[in-house]
């Protein structure tokens, strides 16, 4: 471990561990397996990596993203490491190279992704290699009941039975307690120590609204909260993503569109201009994101409701890696539930894979409409325990307003159970506002005694009473009756008048105007953070590397904060290893010398 601490202050610049990367990296140098679950931004890289360089021979990374393989291994070579990948973007005399560097023992590090790594060839390769561990990266890839499910991912059992001697780590960010079963079963990491640190992101700020005019609310979330930062917005659809990005453009923001459908060159110019460039916003279905090491991204929004909470946590932690204040944003409406119902229902997946969908997306919709702590609810879903108030979500920070709905309540699941269950929420709706529409008429639902029993609310203040008996599940939508609201046996009570029900108040009233959020200390000079940060970008093109390789955000604050004059004050920095230190340092504190004068 002297040599593990060494090597975290020399090459990555800081001077202890947080726990429990300590015993992570002393199990794996001991030749011991591992399995961690450990939030985005923990710090989880540091655990294989490290352990890497330790032990002798190399460390291969099982990643499933070829994209971002060249951004990791850039990321490492900056520090000085020995660093490279295997994938299909290498010709044939490229990949030769790297095998020979492999086979002479020059590497620390390589990335491969899973289905090279089953390839007789490659394991034919690794070997002849002296091998000191296997990461891999994404472990909830292997489970088929997750939501990243990836075929390939189930034959890496074979590293156990193929390189018995070599310790493996397997590493997430997003797995509840089957999942965490699944990949220890199908990874034979039984005997594995066993790392849980925590789900929780204090640093992100969760806020989820009611639709109301979807791009009037986002643009004012942007202005408000976000006028000059790099975020990800995320869309049900490939056409929404096109078409939200082009709005934006002409709202006068930097926004460009990712999903599976864009040729291959686009989606990888957008991906790179986002690593790389400052104030970019990516509009992208869930196609865009894993394994994204930009630690400088401020929000992540959701145009439409994710499937599960496991997608909502794992793309809202794409926010705030850097440990600073960051916003996940999010408005849903009933409409999301359908259509997400919709495509669950015309899935290939088995009966049992759609009542799992159907119970996740469930308690998505319920961590919606709660009145409570969304932090709270969110890491009970991962069955960690937290304090009842966070402060930093928006049912913390502005308390819920609600209403006892019981009669309410009551008149919605008559007027379902009294047209036969068979009609959709604006029928249902009609029929208690006394609308006499060509269906009510055609149905001859006129007659029925729940006709016009609901004048006092008019139609958005019953689509949020049935909005939230769906979520609580007293109503279900059954698609294959084309959206038809049924009865659902926990409706019974309240129908009888033995229990009572308070629902939360939907405010008509435009979203309260955020101040903007910022990452920097408000004490430091804004000239001198100005001046660092173009500094920073201009090495940053210099090298053909995102800017937050050179130096983070938090290590710029720092200097800025510091102001060290000397390359001994210099190295003293958090983030600032021995490379970077003699590579950068010189160039820092020339303006830090200009600025201060």
């Amino acid at each position: 471990m002297s040599n593990a601490l060494t090597i975290l202050k020399q090459t990555f610049g800081f001077t202890e561990f947080r726990p429990p990367q300590d015993e992570i990296i002393h199990r794996l140098i001991g030749g011991g397996d591992a399995m961690v679950i450990m939030p985005t931004g923990g710090g989880k890289s540091l655990c294989y990596q490290i352990p890497a360089i330790v032990r002798p021979g190399c460390g291969v990374v099982i990643s499933p993203l070829i994209a971002l393989m060249q951004n990791q291994v850039d990321a490492l070579t900056e520090l000085g490491v020995r660093a490279s990948f295997l994938n299909s973007t290498l010709d044939r005399d490229a990949a030769q190279t790297i095998e020979q560097a492999l086979l002479g023992g020059e590497l620390d590090l390589l990335y491969i992704a899973p289905e090279r790594l089953v390839q007789p060839q490659m394991l034919a390769l690794l070997k002849r290699a002296r091998i000191s561990l296997f990461a891999i990266d994404e472990a909830h890839c292997v489970s088929q009941w997750g939501h990243d499910f990836r075929v390939d991912y189930l034959q890496l059992n074979l590293l156990h039975t193929e390189f018995p001697d070599v310790p493996r780590i397997a590493l997430t960010a997003t797995a509840d307690t089957r999942t965490r079963e699944e990949i220890i079963q199908r990874l034979d990491l039984g005997a594995a120590g066993h790392f849980f640190a925590g789900f929780d992101r204090p640093n992100i700020r969760y806020t989820i609204a009611l639709k109301q005019n979807p791009r009037a609310q986002l643009l004012r979330f942007l202005k408000d909260a976000h006028p000059r930062d790099a975020g990800i917005i995320y869309c049900l659809s490939r056409k929404k993503t096109e078409e939200t990005a082009a709005w934006l453009q002409g709202q006068g923001f930097n926004a460009l569109p990712y999903h599976a459908g864009l040729p291959t060159e686009k989606r990888a110019l957008h991906q790179t201009r986002f690593l790389r460039e400052e104030s970019v916003i990516v509009v992208a279905t869930i196609a865009f994101g894993m394994g994204i090491d930009k630690p400088d991204v401020r929000f992540v929004a959701h145009l439409d409701l994710p499937k599960t909470i496991e997608s909502y946590y794992q793309e809202t932690g794409r926010a705030g890696r850097d440990g600073t204040p960051a916003d996940a944003w999010m408005i849903y409406g009933l409409q999301d539930v359908i259509k997400l119902r919709q495509m669950m229902e015309g899935s290939d997946g088995s009966e049992e894979f759609k009542r799992l969908e159907q119970h996740r997306l469930n308690a998505m919709l319920g961590l919606c409409e709660i009145t409570t702590c969304r932090r709270h609810a969110l890491l009970a879903y991962f069955d960690e325990e937290s304090p009842p108030r966070c402060d930093n979500c928006d049912t913390c920070l502005h308390p819920v307003s609600t209403w006892d709905a019981t009669d309410a309540c009551r008149r919605a699941l008559s007027a379902v159970f009294r047209t036969g269950q068979r009609f959709g929420v604006n029928h249902v709706i009609d029929v208690l506002r006394g609308t006499t529409t060509v269906k009510v008429t055609q149905f001859e639902h006129q007659q029925l005694p729940v006709f016009g029993i609901g004048t006092e609310l008019d139609a958005n203040q019953w689509r949020s009473v049935f909005r939230q008996l769906v979520a609580r599940g007293l109503l279900s939508v059954n698609m294959e009756a084309f959206g038809a609201l049924q009865l659902e046996e926990k409706s019974r009570p309240l129908l009888k008048g033995e229990v009572t029900i308070e629902l939360r108040r939907d405010l008509k009233t435009t979203v309260a105007r955020q101040q903007t959020r910022t990452p920097i200390d408000n004490d430091i000079d804004v000239e001198l953070w100005e001046a660092l940060r173009e500094c920073r970008r201009s090495l940053a093109e210099e090298q053909g590397v995102p800017p937050y390789i050179i130096f983070s955000n938090n290590t710029l604050q720092a200097m800025a904060e510091q102001a060290p004059q000397t390359i001994e004050a210099f190295s003293q920095l958090s983030g600032v290893g021995e490379r970077k230190r003699d590579k950068y340092g010189p160039a820092f504190l020339e303006v830090l010398r200009r600025v201060q004068g």
